[in-house]
């Protein structure tokens, strides 16, 4: 189980909204590792296997206790108040309450094994209706942080995806302002399905960081 997250350790810096949101992020992703274990069965929908991490795991009081995440909340289709979005999942934190901009935004998008180097195809949409959200300030960006999961819906290999993706931020999707490409991370133990990207803002070039996820929901699709 990851250890509790000791704010005290880290002065209120980006090097602390860094460790708080990469928390977060461990334990969104120790949920998925849960659903995987109890053998969760999901249709393949974007919501509905959104749904059933948060309602589920996410939302779950004892499950939140279990794994030390009572002092934040989250929820699901929000709209911000200055911007366009209604994102995926809202992450609010003992900042908000105190600042009601301080929240973190994480985009869901499915992905499967067709079309992957193709401008139509889900490794497309990844980018242009999941990264390009956070680069045209679509969705917001507390202290330049924000998060993607992405929903592995038919059996692939992750790790050659992540290179298609890859490509297509570098040929097709000039305008993402990609400063770094998807990039192997460390901070989550024993999952090895975890990047960052880092880009900027098409308006005021605020630099950006975003970690994506990749959940293997292949085996868990219902087929009927």
């Amino acid at each position: 189980m990851f250890n509790r997250l000791n704010t005290s350790a880290f002065p209120q810096s980006t090097d602390f909204y860094i460790a708080e949101f990469e928390y977060v992020l461990q334990k969104i992703t120790l949920c998925y590792k849960m659903m995987i274990d109890d053998g969760v069965k999901v249709q393949n929908s974007e919501n509905l296997i959104r749904d059933k991490l948060l309602i589920n795991y996410l939302k779950d009081n004892s499950i939140r206790n279990k794994i030390h995440l009572t002092q934040y909340l989250f929820d699901r289709e929000v709209p911000e108040d200055n911007s366009i979005g209604r994102c995926d999942i809202k992450v609010q934190t003992q900042d908000t309450f105190t600042d009601t901009s301080a929240y973190f935004i994480i985009e869901c998008k499915r992905l499967d094994s067709q079309n992957l180097k193709g401008i139509t195809g889900l490794n497309a949409k990844y980018i242009s209706n999941g990264i390009m959200r956070f680069v045209n300030k679509q969705y917001s960006t507390n202290k330049g942080l924000c998060g993607m999961i992405g929903f592995v819906v038919e059996i692939m290999d992750i790790s050659v995806n992540i290179n298609n993706i890859n490509y297509l931020l570098k040929s097709n999707f000039v305008c993402s302002n990609t400063l770094t490409i998807l990039t192997v991370a460390n901070f989550i133990k024993d999952f090895d399905y975890q990047y960052y990207s880092e880009h900027k803002t098409s308006k005021s070039k605020k630099r950006i960081k975003l970690y994506h996820l990749m959940y293997d929901f292949s085996g868990n699709i219902k087929t009927s």
